[in-house]
């Protein structure tokens, strides 16, 4: 069988930078702020990769938490990366986790560690080959 490849369509038209990004039979809006020249409908492009690391590692600690049967009520990620004029090979992302429960010292560490094995964390910690064609 066939791996499961994740994909996904952006359709950008005369609407300036309003982009329409499909996956999965569910739709989004990607912007630009209006001091840029978009109309700030939407997140703009580095905010969608945030929400992408930051959804991704909660629900990675989620899925641990609720397996290991842990007093998890919820999890906030805080996350921050730097301006595009500042990115350079070594681009840092700031990534805060904020636990709220009943739980042990041990499983804080725990969840740590587990906040680094969701797949986009592991998929931005790696090296990457974007390979660009047309149709």
């Amino acid at each position: 069988m066939a791996k499961k490849q994740i994909t996904a369509v952006t359709e950008l038209d005369r609407s300036h930078y309003l982009t329409k990004v499909y996956a999965g039979g569910h739709f989004i809006y990607a912007d630009e702020p209006e001091d840029v020249g978009g109309t700030d409908e939407g997140m703009n492009p580095g905010a969608l990769l945030l929400a992408s690391l930051g959804s991704c590692t909660a629900i990675t600690i989620r899925m641990y938490a609720d397996r290991k049967d842990m007093a998890l009520e919820s999890v906030k990620i805080h996350l921050a990366i730097v301006d595009e004029q500042e990115m350079n090979a070594a681009t840092r992302i700031t990534r805060q986790i904020e636990f709220t429960g009943d739980l042990s010292e041990t499983e804080l560490n725990r969840l740590m560690q587990i906040a680094d094995k969701c797949p986009i964390h592991k998929i931005l910690s790696n090296p990457i080959v974007i390979e660009t064609s047309s149709l």
